[in-house]
């Protein structure tokens, strides 16, 4: 399946297709001089696999979590282009997840002030989300994304096959974003969630998810208005990853338990179920001042409001401006 992708000044296609990872060096142009980014959590096979079909490879693999998207990968990265002889004429690769995405996303975007990138994502997460849309970045003093960009890639390709080596913890952590898409903009698909087998499912999952983004991002490519509805969950999320403490919480988990406090009781009656069912938490052990602490440092603070994304009805959502003091009252209330 191709799923077309068009935003102001660029298209590109999405690939939705099993097995389509053997065929990078059809789908994508890879007759040049390539850097495949991945990390250590990723099966080697899939980089070296890539790496293969290009005409010049250089493989640079990194260590697996969210500590890597930072200076001194981005810097470390942008020294292999330098000393092999990188172009504007040549390319990024990105054979992961949504941190070695966003890290080589951005790479691409500042060398040689843009060359080509390409997203292979590995992971139910970036499958599902965060690898379309533009959107690449590095963490900075602690700070999820505060560095970055919007750089579109050329082409992504999904091959759910990739997906059969995750364990079932990072699968339901990539759910947690289907599920967050499900509650703004599809209540079909939070259905799904809610009566289906969701493994039998994945594929209907993945291209259910990638049909919302695409919608959003085409309609909203920069977050001017639309778009904030992906936000959904991570203002309360981003704050749990920025307490040190929380570290052994992948994004996802962060994600379920910040849309609660997000959404009425009736939704929250009918998300709760489906997110154990997942595997995901509904509570998190968290020092809720420093959590507090930290989402007042989020993007969509103005003054002391900030801006929101609630669900009072499934498949609709609610843009709203909240009295910062309010959210973090409602976070205390529910978590």
């Amino acid at each position: 399946m191709i799923i077309p992708v068009n935003v102001s000044g660029s298209s590109y296609d999405i690939v939705l297709e099993r097995g389509a990872i053997n065929k990078a060096g059809e789908l994508l142009d890879l007759n040049r001089t390539v850097l495949v980014v991945t990390d250590d959590g990723v099966p080697s096979a899939y980089a070296e696999g890539v790496a293969k079909q290009c005409k010049r490879a250089v493989t640079v693999t990194l260590p697996q979590g969210e500590k890597t998207k930072c200076f001194d990968s981005y810097k470390l990265l942008l020294s292999h282009m330098v000393v092999n002889g990188f172009t504007r004429t040549d390319c990024v690769v990105a054979v992961g997840g949504g941190v070695i995405g966003d890290l080589a996303g951005f790479v691409a975007a500042s060398f040689m002030r843009g060359v080509d990138f390409y997203n292979i994502p590995t992971t139910v997460l970036s499958q599902v989300d965060s690898s379309i849309g533009g959107k690449v970045a590095i963490d900075f003093e602690g700070y999820k994304n505060i560095v970055g960009a919007f750089y579109q890639p050329k082409k992504v390709i999904i091959d759910p096959d990739v997906l059969k080596t995750l364990p079932k913890r990072q699968i339901a952590n990539g759910l947690s974003e289907a599920v967050k898409m499900s509650l703004t903009s599809d209540k079909a698909l939070f259905e799904l969630f809610e009566n289906g087998d969701v493994s039998d499912n994945i594929d209907k999952i993945i291209e259910a998810s990638l049909l919302i983004k695409k919608a959003v991002v085409e309609a909203d490519e920069k977050e001017q208005g639309l778009r904030k509805i992906l936000n959904f969950g991570h203002t309360v999320a981003h704050g749990i990853e920025s307490d040190n403490g929380m570290s052994n919480y992948y994004h996802g988990e962060c994600v379920a338990v910040g849309m609660l406090p997000m959404c009425s009781n009736d939704v929250r009656e009918r998300l709760i179920p489906v997110l154990l069912k997942i595997g995901l938490p509904v509570k998190i052990d968290c020092s809720t001042d420093r959590v507090i602490e930290a989402m007042s440092h989020d993007k969509k603070m103005s003054g002391d409001y900030i801006t929101v994304i609630s669900v009072e009805k499934i498949g609709e959502f609610k843009m709203e401006k909240l009295p910062f003091k309010e959210l973090a009252e409602k976070m205390k209330e529910v978590l």
